[in-house]
């Protein structure tokens, strides 16, 4: 089976699995990004070209207030079917990854799990040190959107609710290479070589997509996942500081908390563009799992 069809059958597996989530507690979430993101498409200069990256089905995108110039990204092949399905526009469509880093990083993790030259199963510890120690070698570069860019030359681009998805993205496609076995370290008290060297990858994909982002001269609007807490509890948001764990209040004296953005700040990353307007709000996903939301408006 092939990188290529591997990674579709991933993508469109995630996207099913996000769409059948029950979205008993996402109504407040959902107001608030159609309201951002509608809100770019409003502003949009109906001239220039609109750009979407991580547009999915549409489920949080008011397309009818997108200019007939819109493009919708996502890696999903079924996509645009499912956005016209939603709403009725057979949107302009790019289909590929628009990191242009999943690809590499599901070829070297199937080709890790084969010893060279003797076609035996590299045992699973060994195939997953090996891969921690290759990573750091990858230099993302997110070509396919810089050629888009240059050629369109969009007025406005909306990074929808995309980039808290790389991680666990890459931590499934990791898994996957190696299933039935696990490529993690089973004693949480130990350090795994590998998650780090995944976060640290994480971190570059990112940072090779803010890069272009900034670089683009569009107005850019971000939707991410700023920090995902893994146990129920009664939060509220308090000032905006760094670091960022600590805009959280809490009962709790302590909190189960992980970063899908590993490291990074994108307010901090972008601290070169003149942010207009953010907002944060609260969004219960699941049980024992609540995300913390940023939009960022930035105008060129």
């Amino acid at each position: 089976m092939g990188s290529k069809f591997r990674l579709k059958r991933l993508f469109i597996m995630e996207q099913l699995a996000f769409l059948r989530r029950s979205r008993k507690h996402w109504g407040s979430h959902l107001n608030f990004a159609r309201e951002f993101i509608g809100s770019a498409l409003q502003n949009a200069n109906p001239a220039r070209s609109v750009l979407i990256l991580g547009a999915g089905w549409g489920l949080e995108i008011p397309w009818r207030s997108a200019p007939i110039g819109t493009f919708g990204w996502d890696a999903d092949p079924l996509s645009r079917f499912g956005t016209y399905m939603r709403h009725r526009r057979w949107a302009h469509w790019m289909f590929s990854d628009f990191t242009d880093a999943f690809a590499e990083l599901d070829k070297l993790a199937h080709r890790l799990q084969i010893m060279e030259g003797r076609w035996a199963l590299r045992p699973a510890p060994a195939a997953a040190r090996r891969m921690a120690g290759l990573l750091p070698s990858f230099t993302p570069s997110p070509k396919a959107l810089e050629a888009w860019i240059r050629e369109y030359s969009p007025g406005t681009i909306i990074c929808a609710n995309v980039l808290g998805q790389i991680k666990p993205m890459a931590y499934r496609m990791v898994e996957l290479a190696f299933k039935p076995r696990t490529p993690w370290v089973a004693d949480q008290d130990i350090a795994d070589p590998l998650q780090n060297a995944l976060d640290e990858w994480t971190a570059k994909v990112v940072r090779s997509l803010l890069n272009v982002l900034r670089q683009s001269g569009s107005d850019i609007y971000m939707l991410h996942d700023r920090g995902v807490v893994h146990q129920d509890a009664d939060l509220a948001l308090g000032e905006w500081t760094d670091p960022w764990p600590e805009q959280l209040r809490a009962s709790e004296s302590a909190l189960d908390i992980s970063d899908p953005l590993p490291g990074i700040d994108i307010l901090q990353e972008l601290d070169s563009l003149s942010c207009k307007n953010k907002n944060r709000w609260i969004w219960p996903v699941g049980a024992e799992q609540i995300h913390i939301v940023e939009a960022l408006e930035y105008r060129s």
